[in-house]
């Protein structure tokens, strides 16, 4: 149970609802209202299990390089509080319960899980050979709107697909703003990202364009949906917390990325979820 604990601290449990608001999204978008406790629930346990896996994987991945980085140098992997076994037992037994959800929820679901996780856990490999892992990351977690979506229906739809680029975006943005932490390191060592390639300066305002990207994407599918005042409402607020973000970071100062990454991300995708949850089931 220690270990355990050590892993979930590890893996940032709680931050899962990142992409978990998403995947309910998905599936609210999908019944035009609340899809049913049952599938509910299903949804949250194929989120938990995905996200848990890719993090875990995440930390095996990239245990030699965590070692070497001051920031992330105390985990509990580089320090010798868990062993990789252990924490690749973990990863399984994760995947194990995603694949598990998926087929509990429908056919198609359980057919298409195996590829989401090969995408989910191939990210933790691309920052040594691609600058564009920002977006892979995005699409690792814009699966999650379109899975809700197959969740409830069934079937694939590209209505759900303009949430999902939409996802993408902001996730590849927010990325971009966590890995300039690492801007020396990732010069040091090798490792592709784009603070490392283009400059921190440069790295932020790409940021910034993926997140008004994001909110376009959201725009033109709140139409599609045909949502109500309700939904408009938390995409304003959506816009505030993102402008907000891009204002506690800068390129000479850094001191507050924690905050911007962390608590306003999970704030965003909490309040958009609400408001649109609200709308489709109180509205509708």
């Amino acid at each position: 149970m220690k270990k355990l604990v050590l892993v979930l601290e590890a893996i940032k449990f709680e931050h899962t609802i990142f992409a978990l608001p998403f995947a309910l999204l998905g599936a609210f978008l999908a019944a035009r209202g609340f899809p049913g406790w049952e599938t509910t629930f299903w949804i949250i346990m194929a989120m938990i299990g995905a996200r848990s896996a890719a993090m875990a994987f995440n930390r095996l991945a990239d245990r030699f390089d965590d070692r070497l980085n001051p920031r992330t140098s105390d985990r509990a992997l580089p320090r010798g509080l868990l062993s990789a076994p252990f924490v690749a037992l973990f990863t399984m037994a994760s995947s194990t319960l995603f694949i598990f959800s998926a087929w509990m929820l429908n056919e198609l679901a359980f057919h298409l899980s195996p590829i989401a996780l090969v995408i989910v856990l191939f990210y933790s490999y691309t920052k040594r050979f691609t600058s564009l892992s920002h977006l892979v990351l995005g699409l690792s977690i814009a699966i999650a709107p379109v899975g809700g979506w197959v969740a409830v229906r069934g079937e694939i739809h590209l209505d759900p697909f303009y949430v999902a680029a939409a996802v993408l975006f902001w996730v590849g943005g927010f990325d971009i703003i966590y890995a300039c932490q690492d801007y020396d390191f990732d010069r040091k060592v090798g490792r592709y990202s784009w603070p490392s390639k283009w400059g921190i300066k440069t790295a932020l305002r790409i940021s910034a364009l993926f997140h008004v990207l994001m909110m376009l994407l959201l725009i033109y599918a709140f139409l599609q949906f045909q949502l109500s005042w309700l939904s408009w409402m938390g995409l304003v607020l959506t816009g505030i917390g993102l402008i907000y973000e891009h204002s506690l970071v800068h390129p000479e100062d850094l001191s507050r990325l924690n905050a911007a990454f962390f608590t306003l991300n999970g704030i965003i995708s909490v309040v958009l979820f609400v408001f649109v949850g609200l709308d489709l089931c109180l509205l509708e």
